[in-house]
């Protein structure tokens, strides 16, 4: 790479006047719609790609040389949870640092915009262990959340989803019973104002509460609101093991039914006894495209998944919030029933009969007392406190007031390779920040490229592409980003097809990955040879 200065001095010698920002020279252009590569050239200038071909005869301030690399589109992350962290460059980076230029925000129907008074607390305690803490939130409406983030230091681009279980707990806290219709109202316009303010669809998370509590009828409505501004409905659907298929049809009608553009988040079916169901939930989104229904689905590249330890409670134990949630837990009676459910009921997200203690890790908690049980199972956990399972999660959860995460063992790596293949995936993390986080934090893009393209070769490299960019673009109706093309903003990736891969594991999940040589967001070097450079050159990006 030519110095800055001497790239100058050398262009001013040559009369040039229109000297470039930067180029990407030799490269393998891979351009984000799954076609082969080309060989170009890329010219940066303010900020955007304004030149492609051969761009022998320019000068620029800065020069790339991509002989034997491929420069691809920014990737664009559709499931994570940085909602609050990414307003810290010096922990959210390890995102950037695998080629994540831009993030969609607001997942699983929880997050922390739009609030009130009276319920931020609630959301503040409900998330901590999963969106991190910053301290105080000055926001309420989505409006002043994109704004704060707007006044924030980000190192990438940032998008929002209207949050269900945010807007339900503005009309109706979180009751558990289903909404009026007058309620059910007021949530859609409510998802409405959120979509004006710069969102770009309305997420739901039908495990979490209050979300759990709603019906079809009122999933329906708050899709209405979205799709009046042609926004996407990102749903974490209402059961991935023993009920899925019966989730996945729910969720699709939902779609049938409002006309919102559809997309699964992290698309599993848990537990060995439910494998099977992978092919058939694949079928019948083929089956709603056919229809004309607009359906994707996002999908991590591991076995594993990770969420709130508070999770595996039933439904029932949540219509208060959290911190009522966890007081609960005291009482015996209490547990004995939760015993039971968590033994015998399958009519919910039931994690602990579908996977086991022994595959429910402790990822983080908030307190230094119990550091040393993260990376440990719950069953592990209990046998060396000589307690039941049941117990020890529920003394962890009280003793760390509800902020505890844990990853999930659920599944066999040739499901998720089906599931990969499928033309309608499109890679999303589902990162969690925090403690002995799940891999996929600091390793999933590479993963994708260098496990499945170079190894595996579950798809070709442009394929894969395209699903980290192009075709996240086209869900999120990206203007001018997602693609290499002249006039897109310069959100660039340059790497090694030939050495590309993660390096995190669930014993060591904090390793930065390989092969990810730079990483331009808006123009900017933002990454240079596998270094994170401390630019902060990140947008919000709002719905139209």
């Amino acid at each position: 790479m030519l110095d800055r200065a001497d790239m100058v001095d050398k262009a001013d010698k040559a009369g040039k006047l229109d000297i470039l920002d930067m180029v990407i020279r030799n490269g393998q252009v891979y351009d984000g719609t799954g076609n082969p590569w080309t060989k170009l050239d890329i010219g940066i200038s303010g900020g955007r790609i304004v030149r492609m071909g051969n761009l022998s005869e320019e000068q620029a301030k800065v020069e790339i040389d991509a002989e034997g690399l491929a420069v691809a589109p920014g990737f664009i992350d559709t499931h994570v949870h940085s909602d609050l962290l990414c307003t810290r460059p010096e922990i959210h980076h390890v995102k950037v640092l695998q080629g994540v230029t831009t993030e969609l925000l607001g997942q699983d129907g929880i997050s922390v915009a739009p609030v009130s008074e009276q319920t931020k607390p609630l959301w503040q305690q409900q998330l901590k262990g999963l969106n991190g803490d910053i301290g105080d939130w000055p926001w309420n409406t989505v409006e002043e959340y994109l704004s704060f983030l707007e006044q924030s230091r980000l190192a990438g681009n940032v998008m929002y989803l209207v949050p269900h279980g945010a807007v339900r707990s503005l009309v109706m806290g979180f009751a558990n019973r289903k909404a009026s219709s007058e309620e059910m109202r007021q949530m859609r316009e409510l998802v409405e104002i959120g979509m004006q303010q710069g969102a770009a669809g309305v997420s739901s998370g039908l495990v979490y509460p209050p979300n759990v509590f709603s019906d079809t009828a009122e999933i329906i409505e708050i899709c209405k609101g979205a799709a009046k501004y042609d926004g996407c409905f990102v749903v974490h659907v209402r059961n991935e093991s023993s009920h899925f298929l019966e989730a996945v049809e729910e969720v699709i009608d939902a779609a049938r039914q409002s006309g919102v553009r559809l997309h699964i988040s992290h698309f599993k079916a848990i537990g060995q006894k439910n494998r099977q169901k992978f092919a058939s939930a694949l079928t019948l989104m083929d089956k709603a495209r056919e229809e004309g229904i607009e359906v994707t689905f996002d999908q991590y590249p591991y076995t594993a998944g990770s969420t709130v330890l508070h999770v595996v409670l039933p439904p029932w134990m949540h219509d208060a919030g959290t911190e009522t949630c966890i007081k609960r837990l005291a009482d015996p009676q209490i547990r004995k029933r939760i015993e039971y459910d968590l033994e015998h009921n399958d009519d919910y997200e039931n994690w602990v009969k579908s996977c086991g203690w022994e595959h429910i890790v402790i990822s983080s908690v908030a307190s230094e007392q119990n550091r040393g049980l993260e990376g440990k199972s719950v069953a592990e956990i209990a046998r060396i406190k000589g307690k039941k399972p049941t117990d020890t999660a529920f003394d962890l959860l009280m003793e760390e007031n509800g902020s505890v995460a844990m990853i999930v063992h659920w599944g066999q790596e040739e499901d998720v390779m089906q599931a990969m293949a499928h033309p309608l995936q499109i890679v999303g993390s589902d990162s969690i920040f925090g403690g002995k986080p799940h891999p996929r934090l600091y390793g999933t893009y590479p993963r994708i490229l260098g496990r499945y393209v170079r190894e595996k070769q579950v798809l070709t490299l442009s394929q894969a592409i395209r699903q980290i960019s192009g075709a996240p673009a086209q869900l999120l109706r990206l203007k001018e980003r997602g693609l290499l093309r002249e006039g897109f903003w310069a959100d660039v990736v340059v790497f090694d097809p030939a050495t590309v891969a993660d390096r995190s594991t669930y014993e060591d999940p904090l390793l930065e990955p390989v092969g990810i040589e730079y990483v331009i967001v808006n123009g900017q070097m933002a990454v240079e040879r596998g270094s994170y450079m401390g630019i902060t050159a990140g947008r919000v990006i709002r719905g139209d």
